[in-house]
């Protein structure tokens, strides 16, 4: 061997081992949580200005400037933030949301937010008016829930203290068009908890295309039952009383109305004698007509009702039923010469239909087995669909055109893994967003013919960083149970498995009707702490049983009357297959869980507590008797109509069973599953003299976050499995 060749060899050792020592850093709780290092960033905060062409953006000092989605080039400013602060009267002001008119000339602008629930706000609001160049504040006497301009620009409606306002931009003046509205009993204009939580309602006003309508929906919760949230911090705790319909309670009743601004008076709108329904969504078509979805107390029957504004009149122009329960889509996408477009699942599987104006069906537009994800935009001039569907596997998502008449389906998406698109205004370009199970995601623009245009955004800082890791990798499998039922999952192994060594194994799940745990999708924080446990000597895995969406209608369905049941089967069946591989120790087998997640680990460290030796219940339901009715009642029916529905497969009932470890985690302060779900567990769990683990988080929600909490959350949890698995 020459001297040079010894040289260049010990240099090439070199470099390996340096590498090697790279890819050697550990992962940890405080690397996740607090610093944190391993934050992906999504497609920034783009909104499409009316040419499709340019885009809006908040800049860190809330200028609102625009810019060319070709280039990414600034064009110029809307709003200059400093300009904003000074004629605000304040530097501490930050912006949440801004909403900009039609013909650009104004702004609504959302500042200091305080969030109510999960999703909803209260902020101050402000008009800029870009012809004056001036800044007012429209709420002077308090925060609002929601406001809204006019499709013209010319009227802001908001809601405050459960009244609707209006008011004249030109003229400034203000107009109280309710007068009800009061806490805990009247709401106009603003969804109650549950329509908020369940039916994905933001907001109940609608302006008319023309600008001289607004439709709102009213609120009546005084025969709803209060819950109350304590609040600590104080010499005595403070309380909050909120209206929250638990199972077989009696909900808001609903009514809706027209307010006409040329005659200052309001129309009542017939949506039928029966009060016991929902109506998740009102719109208005472009030929000035408002649509209004209707739901039975059942979930199984839909009624789409166009309604003639000035009258009130209405008339039931299409049915939906379902032997189980009507999917979650509840809307509906006009086309510019009335016809619409909806999603219905009534055929085995979800799919979009194209509907006449008259709200006949045409055609089915789409055929997908596994069903229809989302409708991501419509081409009414060309006659195109574009959407997504999970259909190669259960765990890719793809994007597709398709032609109205159902004709010419394209595959848009080209990378393997989970795709989404977002269109401009139209259609001039769309952002195709990509990520896989190890991959964290990117987003490329292309034009409308399908020409590669600039990378937004790479993730490029975050995929050097896990370079500096040696990762384990999440891969796909499929099993089938005993009963021959094919289920898909992921699974993680520690590096180096030792083939003379057992592992012990932690599953996630969180199994809830429709959801889906096993994607291929970049899996955040998650996945990382599942590294920190990989390297620990644990195998980390994850699969969706039946009642799980992806796979058609009746895999998803089957579970109505007794949701509980057949996912449990699942997740048994599941730690059976695990236990049978030869690098499973099938003695230590865990799972964990939050909110379903929490119900469903509740489930099998107690009713299936042969095949579990340990369990971590975040939030978790453990009865659905203390759980909203919307939510519920969609799966399990009226309390009074199927009790063994609620009780065969409650935490609550099946305590006695205890035999492995658990750990309770709630936040006592969480809207959503109350803390009451933790302490009945916690009852049952003492009264069969049963031992387990609890950790609360005083004023928390049902995120558990906020300041601290996550990283306390997580290294709680990580001890507790180590300690005991």
């Amino acid at each position: 061997m020459s001297k040079f060749t010894k040289i260049f060899l010990l240099l090439f050792l070199s470099a390996l081992s340096v590498t090697a020592a790279a890819q050697d850093k550990e992962v940890t709780l405080e690397s996740i949580y607090l610093k944190p290092e391993f934050t992906s960033s999504g497609l920034p905060d783009y909104r499409s200005m009316p040419d499709g062409i340019h885009y809006s953006y908040l800049e860190d000092d809330l200028s609102i400037n625009i810019y060319e989605y070709e280039t990414g080039k600034f064009v110029r400013t809307l709003l200059d933030g400093s300009e904003f602060k000074r004629k605000a009267g304040r530097n501490n002001i930050d912006i949440f949301d801004y909403k900009i008119s039609g013909d650009e000339r104004k702004i609504l602008i959302s500042t200091d937010a305080e969030k109510i629930y999960r999703k909803s706000v209260v902020s101050n609001y402000y008009i800029f008016d870009a012809s004056k160049n001036s800044i007012i504040r429209i709420t002077k006497t308090g925060k609002a829930r929601t406001a809204e301009l006019s499709p013209d620009g010319n009227f802001a409606a908001y809601v405050m203290n459960n009244n609707i306002f209006l008011i004249d931009l030109a003229s400034m003046e203000e107009k109280q068009i309710t007068k009800d509205g009061e806490q805990n009993k009247i709401i106009n204009g603003v969804p109650d908890w549950v329509y908020e939580e369940e039916l994905g309602l933001s907001e109940a006003i609608e302006w008319s295309p023309d600008g001289t309508k607004l439709a709102y929906i009213r609120f009546d919760e005084s025969g709803v039952r209060e819950f109350n949230l304590t609040y600590y911090g104080e010499l005595y705790p403070s309380e909050s009383k909120y209206k929250y319909p638990k199972a077989g309670e009696s909900n808001s009743i609903v009514t809706l109305h027209v307010y006409d601004l040329k005659n200052s008076k309001s129309v009542n709108v017939d949506i039928g004698k029966n009060q016991d329904i929902y109506i998740p969504r009102i719109k208005w078509t472009p030929q000035g007509v408002l649509s209004i979805i209707r739901l039975n107390r059942q979930q199984n029957k839909l009624d789409v009702l166009f309604a003639d504004a000035e009258s009130g009149s209405s008339r039931t122009v299409h049915t939906d039923e379902n032997k189980y329960y009507i999917r979650e889509s509840y809307d509906l996408h006009f086309l510019n010469d009335g016809r619409f477009l909806h999603i219905t699942d009534k055929d085995g599987a979800a799919n979009v239909y194209l509907h006449a104006k008259d709200g006949s069906v045409i055609n089915r537009v789409t055929d997908e087995v596994s069903g229809v994800s989302e409708i991501k935009g419509t081409d009414g001039i060309n006659g195109i669909l574009y959407y997504s569907a999970y259909a190669s596997t259960p765990y890719n998502r793809d994007v597709f055109s398709v032609k109205f008449n159902g004709s010419d389906k394209k595959k848009i998406s080209d990378k393997s893994g989970y795709s989404d698109i977002l269109f401009t205004n139209n259609l001039k370009y769309y952002i195709l967003s990509n990520a896989d199970a190890n991959t964290p995601s990117s987003q490329v623009l292309y034009d409308n013919a399908g020409r590669e245009v600039r990378t937004i955004n790479d993730n490029k800082k975050l995929k050097e960083k896990l370079k500096e890791y040696r990762l384990v990798k999440k891969e796909f499998f499929t099993f089938k149970t005993s009963d021959g039922i094919e289920l898909t999952g992921w699974i993680m192994k520690p590096n180096q498995i030792d083939p003379s060594k057992r592992y012990p194994l932690l599953m996630y799940v969180y199994g809830g009707p429709g959801s889906q745990s096993v994607l291929n999708t970049w899996g955040g924080n998650d996945y990382m702490w599942y590294q920190t446990l990989c390297g620990k000597g644990y195998v980390i895995a994850c699969v969706d049983g039946r009642g799980t969406g992806g796979r058609g209608t009746d895999f998803e369905k089957q579970i109505r009357g007794r949701m509980g049941e057949l996912e449990l089967k699942d997740q048994i069946e599941a730690a059976k297959y695990f236990g049978s591989l030869d690098f499973i120790d099938r003695d230590r087998i865990g799972i964990w869980g939050w909110s379903f997640g929490g119900y469903m680990s509740s489930l099998c460290i107690t009713e299936g507590a042969d095949y579990f030796s340990l369990a971590v219940a975040v939030a978790p339901v453990t009865s659905f008797r203390l759980y909203d009715n919307i939510y519920t009642e969609r799966y399990l029916g009226l309390p009074k109509d199927n009790p063994e529905g609620y009780d065969n497969n409650a935490p609550l009932v099946h305590a006695s069973k205890l035999k492995g470890k658990l750990l309770l985690v709630h936040g006592s302060a969480d809207d959503n599953v109350h803390y009451q779900n933790t302490m009945e567990f916690a009852k049952e769990l003492i009264s069969s003299n049963k031992q387990f683990e609890m950790q609360i988080y005083p004023d928390r929600n049902h995120s558990i976050v906020g300041g601290n909490t996550r990283y306390h959350l997580f290294k709680r949890i990580t001890g507790f499995i180590l300690n005991n698995l």
